[in-house]
């Protein structure tokens, strides 16, 4: 797949920006049912592109078969979420001649697509985060054509995933160029900086994204942009969570860091646990089962490979599973799983070489003395991350408890009770997002319902005539979406319901 040129860019954009108003304007169920065709064209192509991203990424066929389906899952949930409206958050405030600071025009106010969308796809996820994964799905949805820069580790995949998708959307009534693709980190870089490409979203590597940002902020006319980068995903055992379920614990944790080859952003990076834990050999055996796995691409075996020989080469570091790494004729790397230990004072004295994340199947278990102390070590070493894990013993209810519960609420998108980050429900109440570095914007998710925000911005009209407002803001609402309104008068009972409990 050559890199786009310049010439086919400016195609890119100025098809794009023609087709966001027409986009824009279709009706929900005109959108949802485009949505779900290309749903369902990817289904119907699954053998073709399960095959293709086997060869492109090492990933394996039940990964990647499970995987296309939660994509097309994403996807046919967004094709509700149009339908339903909410996400439209419609406000009407009638015309009130008694309001409470004097006479109130009417206003409505509702949220419209940003605009085209520039998506830089992700090389772990070759379908739920690239061309037609969950960033593509809520833009979509959103009303916003997309523009995708194809990841260089599947290049073939991401072509003939445009191929489905574009095809289905189109033989749905779709404008043509609805969804785009482009090649090449330049053209990336130049079409981030074109003032027709109104949002960005990426996962990636905390350099890169960070990279793409400040190209997004420095323009002209910043724009919005969404970046998954790097998250450890701590995890912390009480001992009593231990005494009950060691086992379980252990399986658990194993799974996690070897299962596809550890490349997951939610990967548990570290685990905290009571010093004298007994888990190390059984473990080890875990470890030295697990079949030899070929990473993404070259590019992130060479940085795992890299960051392992740091960890390993760190003093006062133990080895529980040392596991190996080759690389074959063509660059590819292969690895078994590595797993090491440190005491909190280690992980303290060595943070510069030990805290970033390695990814790949290698993790960290971290050992503790006392659990009054967990909150404060968390805070003193790790900045934001996608999830932090909490396994305590059934109602077990402690001060150290609340406080690493309230350290991780502050510091991470999703706070698990028991049960491992490296599932992430395609639901409603998902988060997928958290401080940085683990986004660019901690305000925003990239999975669930609520990603289709980050591509809608709000309009207030005051004083319309009926017949010139947008139809969801409308009296007689064609589209019939929910609408919350605001009748006169009502200012003038503000606050009693407080004062009333109060009493």
């Amino acid at each position: 797949m050559s890199d786009t040129t310049p010439e086919q860019l400016e195609r890119i954009a100025a098809r794009a920006a023609t087709v966001a108003p027409i986009w824009a304007a279709t009706t929900p169920l005109e959108r949802a049912t485009a949505l779900v065709a290309m749903a369902d064209a990817l289904l119907d192509a699954r053998t073709e592109l399960v095959a293709t991203a086997m060869e492109e990424t090492g990933l394996t066929e039940a990964r990647l078969v499970g995987e296309l389906t939660r994509t097309a899952v994403q996807v046919r949930l967004f094709a509700d979420v149009v339908l339903d409206g909410t996400y439209l958050d419609v406000r009407i405030d009638e015309a009130d001649s008694e309001f409470a600071l004097g006479v109130r025009p009417d206003l409505r106010r509702f949220r419209i697509p940003v605009g085209p969308v520039l998506n830089f796809a992700a090389s772990n996820f070759p379908f739920a985060f690239s061309v037609a994964g969950g960033d593509t799905a809520s833009a979509l949805a959103a009303g916003c054509p997309v523009i995708v820069k194809a990841h260089s580790g599947h290049p073939r995949l991401s072509e003939q995933t445009a191929r489905v998708a574009s095809t289905a959307l189109e033989a749905a009534g779709a404008p043509e160029g609805t969804l785009q693709l482009i090649s090449g980190r330049s053209a990336g870089v130049a079409l981030l900086k074109d003032p027709r490409i109104a949002a960005g979203s990426f996962t990636g590597s905390i350099s890169a994204g960070r990279s793409l940002a400040d190209v997004a902020a420095a323009r002209s006319g910043p724009i919005p942009f969404y970046g998954e980068l790097g998250s450890v995903n701590p995890v912390f055992v009480t001992r009593a969570g231990l005494a009950e379920r060691a086992q379980e614990i252990a399986d658990g944790f194993a799974m996690s860091v070897i299962g596809s080859a550890g490349q997951l952003c939610t990967k548990p990076g570290f685990l905290f646990v009571p010093a004298g834990h007994g888990l190390g050999d059984g473990l080890a055996v875990r470890a030295a089962a697990a079949a030899e796995q070929r990473l993404l691409y070259p590019g992130i075996a060479t940085a795992y490979r890299d960051r392992r020989d740091t960890i390993l080469a760190t003093t006062d570091v133990k080895v529980i599973a040392e596991g190996r790494m080759r690389f074959d004729a063509e660059g590819q790397g292969w690895a078994t799983p590595t797993l090491v230990s440190v005491t909190a004072a280690v992980l303290r004295q060595q943070r510069d070489r030990l805290l970033d994340e390695a990814f790949g199947p290698l993790s960290v278990m971290v050992e503790f003395e006392r659990e009054e102390d967990l909150a404060g070590l968390a805070n003193e070493l790790f900045e934001g991350n996608l999830t932090g894990t909490v396994h305590a013993a059934a109602g077990e209810d402690t001060p150290a408890i609340r406080a690493l519960v309230g350290w991780i609420t502050g510091h991470a998108g999703r706070v698990l009770f028991g049960g491992w980050p490296t599932g992430v429900a395609v639901t409603p109440a998902m988060q997928h997002g958290g401080p940085w570095p683990a986004t660019t914007n901690d305000t925003s998710t990239s999975v669930g319902t609520a990603a289709i925000g980050r591509f809608l911005r709000p309009v207030a009209y005051q004083g319309a005539p009926q017949e010139l407002l947008p139809l969801p803001l409308r009296d007689d609402n064609p589209w019939q979406v929910p609408q919350r309104r605001s009748i006169p008068g009502q200012s003038n009972s503000w606050g009693s319901q407080a004062t009333l409990a109060s009493h």
